[in-house]
């Protein structure tokens, strides 16, 4: 995702430079902000030093000092731009950011009884195995194998050293390096971290029965996600039994496991 953000700052007439060789015009972006671009070239059109805020003065970018508070004047735009303060906000910066991808790129093998749809990047060494069907925007990087039989879909972004087993589906999600999805498995709308393993037949649920959005206990305070799908969030080395079910929205932490056939309805920290 670095590359495409990268590349489109580039060929919106952007140099990119390291903070030690930073300039008075330079712009600088906090890693935690989704800015459109539109808003970024209004602020490098501006002279002086300003600092751009959204319309709930959340700071997106500034030029012309070293802080934002440093800044002589101030500009709110009503552009979709967004902060990055919680875990599902991926998935909203993933789908902005693939919506960048304007070509494929297959450098990994691809059987002849795959199918693929839409824009798709794939890495070197990756294999995309017969049956496999791929509905882009999506990316998959080196070295990662994808079916038989598989069906990936929505805006999905699968890291490198990954596995997603034979008639697993994955769906609006972000699966991070180094994980395995096992066969028959079901991923909606969610983000899994760094050498996670998910048991065959492993399930995640990512649709409230009322239709409602989506409720998540952050430190013992409800906050509205503000996502009508919302699946799992599955920090690193996480290992699930097979035929595990997880509800909507449910967190679990760093390394936890669970047994075979476990419902997991609240997070598990």
């Amino acid at each position: 995702m670095r590359e495409l953000l990268c590349a489109d700052l580039r060929r919106a007439g952007f140099d990119l430079v390291e903070p030690k060789d930073a300039l008075p015009r330079t712009i600088r972006i906090p890693i935690d902000n989704w800015i459109e671009l539109g808003a970024l070239l209004l602020l490098g059109r501006t002279d002086g030093s300003v600092r751009l805020l959204d319309a709930d003065n959340n700071v997106l970018a500034w030029k012309g000092a070293d802080t934002p508070e440093q800044c002589a004047e101030q500009i709110i735009t009503d552009a979709d731009c967004f902060p990055i303060t919680y875990p599902w906000d991926l998935l909203r910066m993933n789908e902005e950011v693939l919506r960048l991808m304007d070509e494929t790129s297959l450098l990994g093998e691809v059987s002849k009884l795959a199918t693929l749809n839409g824009t798709i990047r794939l890495g070197n060494g990756s294999i995309i195995h017969p049956g496999t069907v791929i509905d882009g925007p999506v990316l998959i990087g080196q070295n990662s194998q994808i079916g038989p039989n598989a069906l990936i879909r929505g805006a999905t972004s699968i890291g490198s050293n990954c596995f997603v087993g034979n008639g697993a589906e994955v769906k609006n999600s972000i699966i991070y390096n180094n994980s395995y999805i096992s066969r028959q498995c079901y991923v909606g709308d969610s983000i899994i971290g760094t050498h996670v393993t998910l048991g065959a037949g492993t399930c995640t649920e990512n649709h409230r029965h009322d239709g409602r959005h989506h409720i998540s206990m952050i430190k013992g305070t409800p906050v509205n996600t503000g996502r009508i799908k919302l699946g799992a969030i599955l920090g690193d080395g996480v290992r699930t039994g097979v035929n595990t079910s997880i509800s909507a929205g449910v967190k679990i932490g760093i390394a936890r496991t669970t047994t075979p056939g476990t419902i997991v309805s609240k997070d598990l920290l």
